[in-house]
This record gives C-alpha cells, sequence and structure tokens, in this order.
C-alpha cells in the first residue's frame, strides 16, 4: 500500500473490478466520449510525503493573525471570550463527539442529558420557559422565529429592525421568499430601533416584530417599550440576544418575550473563522408544539429512575411533511455540549462576572476613545460594542492596526453605505487595560 490514507490496495481493486465484470477502471469512464474527456496531467504541485506537507501546512497557519498571538476588538456576532480547559477535554471524548441523533435513549442517556442541561440553562437566561435542543446557528434560529410566527398567527407580514444583524435579516428575507411573506425594515434612530417608525408600522397584519438585544451597533434596545407595540397587533415578539449578555442584562422573557433566538458562541465556542457555531431557540409554552427541531424531556423509568427522552420532534423526517414544523434535520449537539460545559463551568456568579467585565472594559474603552478626540456614535448604553468614526477607511486603520499584533474592528462600511470608515469595536472580558490603550492610541494616529 502506497499511501498511508488510500486503503485500497491493488487486490482489491483488481477483486471490485472483477466484481462488477470491468476489466480496468477506465471501463468505469466507457460511456463518456473520448473527446470531452480529460487526458492530461492536473496543473497542481507534485505531491510531498507526510512530514514535508505538515512542515508546509505549518508555515501557511503561522501566517494567520489569531486570537492567541493577537488582541482582539473584533465581534459583530463572533466574539473572543474565555472558554473554561475543561470544554475542550469532555468534548474531545469519542461518546460525545461521535455521537449523533440519541433515536435509542437506552444507550444514549448521557447525550440526552447534556442536552436536557443545555435547554434549561438556556431557559433560566432567556427568561423563557420552553427551549430546543440548539440550532445550525443564530441566524438560521432568527429566521425560523419568523417562520414560527407566520404559521401560528397565520400572518404574512414580518416586521424587523434595522439595527439587528445584516447577516440574520439577510438569512430572514431569503426564508421569507420561500413563504411569501412581506418583510418590512424599521430603521435605526440613535443607534436603536426608531418607535415611531415600528409604531406606524405594526398592524394587524403584522406576524411578528424582530429585534437584537444587545443589538448589531452594541446599544441595549428599549425591550419593554417594543413590546407594548409588538403586541397591539396580536403578533409575536421576537428578541435575538447575546446569551452572555443576559447574565447581567434583563432577560428578554421579562419583557413579555414569545421567543428568545441567538447564538450560543459566546460560551466555549470558538470563531472558527464564523462556524460552525450553535443556534438557541426558546419560547413561551403555548408555542412548545410549533417549536423546530426536537425537544429533549426529563422522566422516571419503571422502576423510578430518573431518564431522559426526545419527548418533541416535529420535524419532516418523524412526522407528515406537511405537519412539519420546519426542515432542521440535525442540529449543533456537539457545540450545544460546549456551551453547556462552559456555562456549567462558569456557574451562575461567573457567567455573571464574566457579562459584567465586558461592560465595564467597553465603557472604558469607550470613555478613552472620547477622551482621546476620537468620534463615538450613538450615546446610549452598551454591552461590549460600540461604534467609532475614523478620518480613514476601516480597512486601512484595520491593516496598521495588524503591524502591531492587534486585530481591529468590524468595517461597518461593508453592510451600510452611510457607515463609510465607521469601526464596530468589541471589547470582551480578555482584552487589558494595556491593550485597550494601546489600541486606541494607535487608532487615534492613524491618519
Amino acid at each position: 500500500m502506497k499511501h498511508r490514507y488510500l486503503p485500497a490496495t491493488d487486490q482489491d481493486k483488481k477483486d471490485m473490478l472483477d466484481a462488477i465484470g470491468a476489466l480496468s477502471v477506465d471501463d468505469l469512464f466507457s460511456d463518456i466520449p473520448e473527446k470531452v474527456r480529460f487526458n492530461r496531467e492536473y496543473n497542481i504541485k507534485k505531491a510531498k510525503s507526510e512530514t514535508e506537507l505538515t512542515r508546509e501546512l505549518a508555515k501557511l497557519a503561522a501566517k494567520n493573525a489569531d486570537t492567541t498571538t493577537y488582541a482582539s476588538f473584533l465581534g459583530a456576532g463572533v466574539y473572543d471570550h474565555y472558554a473554561p480547559v475543561i470544554v475542550d477535554h469532555v468534548i474531545s471524548r469519542s461518546e460525545f463527539y461521535t455521537a449523533y441523533t440519541p433515536y435509542q435513549p437506552e444507550i444514549s442517556q448521557g447525550e440526552l442529558q447534556a442536552i436536557f442541561e443545555f435547554q434549561t440553562m438556556i431557559c433560566e437566561l432567556t427568561g423563557m420557559d420552553i427551549s430546543n435542543s440548539s440550532m445550525y446557528d443564530g441566524g438560521t434560529s432568527f429566521a425560523e422565529a419568523a417562520m414560527l410566527a407566520a404559521g401560528h398567527t397565520k400572518k404574512k407580514k414580518i416586521v424587523v429592525s434595522e439595527t439587528v444583524h445584516p447577516e440574520s435579516r439577510d438569512v430572514l428575507t431569503t426564508y421569507a421568499n420561500g413563504q411569501y411573506l412581506e418583510v418590512v425594515v424599521i430603521p435605526e434612530k440613535n443607534g436603536v430601533t426608531d418607535l415611531e417608525a415600528l409604531e406606524e408600522a405594526v398592524c394587524d397584519e403584522t406576524a411578528a416584530v424582530l429585534v437584537q438585544y444587545p443589538n448589531f451597533y452594541g446599544q441595549i434596545e428599549p425591550l419593554k417599550a417594543i413590546e407594548k407595540i409588538a403586541h397591539k397587533g396580536k403578533g409575536l415578539f421576537v428578541v435575538s440576544s447575546n446569551p452572555l449578555a443576559l447574565g447581567i442584562l434583563t432577560p428578554p422573557g421579562h419583557f413579555g418575550a414569545d421567543i428568545v433566538v441567538g447564538d450560543a458562541q459566546p460560551f466555549g465556542i470558538p470563531a472558527a473563522f464564523g462556524g460552525p457555531h450553535c443556534g438557541y431557540f426558546a419560547v413561551t409554552k403555548k408555542l412548545m408544539r410549533k417549536v423546530p427541531g426536537r425537544l429533549v424531556g426529563q422522566t422516571t423509568d419503571e422502576n423510578g429512575k430518573r431518564g431522559f427522552v426526545l419527548t418533541l420532534q416535529a420535524r419532516e423526517q418523524h412526522i407528515r411533511r406537511d405537519k412539519a414544523t420546519s426542515n432542521i434535520c440535525s442540529n449543533q449537539a456537539l457545540n450545544a455540549l460546549a456551551a453547556s460545559v462552559a456555562m456549567t463551568a462558569l456557574g451562575k456568579e461567573g457567567v455573571k462576572e464574566i457579562a459584567w467585565q465586558n461592560i465595564q472594559k467597553a465603557n472604558y474603552a469607550k470613555q478613552k476613545a472620547i477622551s482621546l478626540g476620537l468620534e463615538v456614535l450613538y450615546d446610549g448604553p452598551i454591552f461590549n460594542e460600540f461604534v467609532i468614526k475614523l478620518n480613514v477607511s476601516v480597512k486601512k486603520a484595520n491593516q496598521r492596526l495588524l503591524e502591531k499584533e492587534i486585530i481591529g474592528g468590524f468595517d461597518l462600511g461593508k453592510v451600510d453605505a452611510k457607515l463609510e470608515n465607521h469601526m464596530l469595536v468589541a471589547v470582551t472580558e480578555l482584552r487589558t487595560k494595556d491593550e485597550i490603550d494601546l489600541f486606541l492610541q494607535e487608532l487615534g494616529e492613524i491618519k
């Protein structure tokens, strides 16, 4: 056998060809005309030995600017947070990382309990009654919430704030097109949802009002005021929320939210170039049977022993397609486990402490930026992000920052032309005072 990762020997190949009555591999392509076949060598490098290949890939990887060696101020939905070392240890156990859907509860109790604990902790953070066993990511959770609202209310109008993450709004638009739903975007005013415009847009035909808390610009939305407007037309109130922020902010459930969604990435899940991550989806009890995906429940067996089972599976693989709540065909169980381990390791006080540090450090950075003469947009309360207006392009600023081993903020000009030269800055608990000071000093000196 010449190659370590190609286990078929020459004899294996001969036996397979004999079994199907072919003389050679070329016979398998006999139906393809000679003139359209690829009859030359590929224009790629020659194969290297394993040692040579490993060395080359290591050199390429070393060129990356990553959060283990650079101070990162990049957020916009994916954040650099502390992850307890126990997270990788637990999710690396083969009984977890090779597990799929626990169809046989009698041999999947560990997996089912882990999912049950995830659901429980999400409910505690969001202030909701029910949480499903995770979604693909925050964006699909957001869109699924709108689909649930439209199906539940039998209405076709979805009202969404402009302060919601633009990628989540894009996913929502894609879903809505397939369901022939109208999506109405409410503009922002001073970094939060324009309440007057929202009041005017919401009517009896509105299926749901969707906002983000904290929103895309880092501002804290006035959920109490928005809830009154959202429910005036008997539509649903949907809130997308950073779960870490809920360690210290009042949960959306306490403001009367019907559905709370988001991404569990802040809890023990690495940025990983944007995924895979783990969406969460929590609802009030009345919407339990409309939830996409599945629910894990707790029960007792005939001997009175505590056990866990899949209590609700409303996807099309399990029931008639026309009765399915969505086409979510799997879930991010391993990432949900990572989030569960992180939350468990931190505990309630740990989550609260990290959330508080995010508020303290972000507000320190915001005030420091102002004192250095940098222009900060919006004056409302923030969690861990805020917007700075620069005199140069964000691309140029970030290139200069990289030279100082700093990963700069998100270029808002990429998603909104009127925010050209505006940077969305994220400051998490991992950033030190020295890093914050250096970042802002360098930012202020870039001309």
